[in-house]
C-alpha cells in the first residue's frame, strides 16, 4: 500500500498522538517557549487548532471563506485542541474525501489540491507541531517507526530546499546538517530545519 492509499491512517495516528502530547500540559506551561521562533505554547496551539479547523472545512467542500482559517486567541487551549482534533478526523474520514479537492488558501490562494495530497500535508505538519509541544514540554513524541518513515517521504516530495524556507512564517526552515547518524526522528526534524537537541531552558 502506497503511502497516499494509508495516508488518512497515518494522519489518524499522527493527530491523536499530538492530541495525548497536548493532554499533558499543565496550565502553567503555556506560556512556555516551543521550537517555532518566538511562539509560545499558547500561540502554536492557537495555529495547530485553526489548522485543524481550517482542513476540516476544505475536506467539507469550503472553497471561498478564509476566515475558517483565522487564529484567535483561545480561552481553554487543551479543550479547544482536543474539539478541533475530532472535527478534522470527522471530516477526513468521510466516503471519497481522498479524491476530492482541497482549497488550502495558506499554500496557495487560487490552487486546489487533491484531497490524498492536502491530508499528506496535514500528516507531515502534526507530526512536526506534536514533537513541537513535546519539546517543549521536555518529554518524547514517541511516534510509531512508520508514521516517522512516512512522514520523511512526505517531506522528501512536498518540502523543496529554496528560498520559500527562508521567507518569514514559513513552515520549514532550511535543511540542518545530517551526520548520517541520526535516529528516524532526528533526521526528520533537521530535514525540515528543527533542532532536535532544541530545549526549552
Amino acid at each position: 500500500m502506497t503511502i497516499q492509499e494509508s495516508i488518512r491512517d497515518l494522519d489518524r495516528r499522527a493527530v491523536l498522538r499530538s492530541a495525548e502530547i497536548v493532554a499533558e500540559v499543565r496550565g502553567d506551561q503555556w506560556d512556555a517557549p516551543t521550537p517555532c521562533a518566538g511562539w509560545t505554547l499558547r500561540r502554536l496551539l492557537d495555529h495547530m487548532t485553526a489548522q485543524h479547523l481550517g482542513f476540516a472545512a476544505a475536506a467539507g467542500g469550503e472553497t471561498s471563506d478564509a476566515s475558517v482559517w483565522e487564529e484567535k486567541p483561545l480561552a481553554d487551549p487543551g479543550r479547544a485542541y482536543a474539539e478541533a482534533v475530532d472535527a478534522v478526523l470527522t471530516a477526513f474520514a468521510a466516503d471519497g474525501v481522498s479524491e476530492q479537492e482541497f482549497w488550502l488558501p495558506e499554500i496557495h490562494p487560487k490552487m486546489r489540491f487533491p484531497g490524498a495530497r492536502a491530508i499528506g500535508f496535514h500528516f507531515l505538519d502534526y507530526v512536526v507541531h506534536g514533537w513541537d509541544v513535546a519539546a517543549s514540554l521536555g518529554i518524547p513524541a514517541a511516534y510509531d517507526a512508520d508514521l516517522l518513515d512516512a512522514a520523511a517521504e512526505v517531506a522528501r516530495t512536498e518540502v523543496p530546499e529554496g528560498p520559500s524556507r527562508e521567507r518569514p512564517g514559513a513552515a520549514f526552515r532550511p535543511a540542518l546538517a545530517l551526520s548520517g547518524r541520526e535516529s528516524a526522528e532526528d533526521r526528520l526534524l533537521l530535514v525540515l530545519g528543527r533542532d532536535p537537541q532544541w530545549s526549552p531552558k
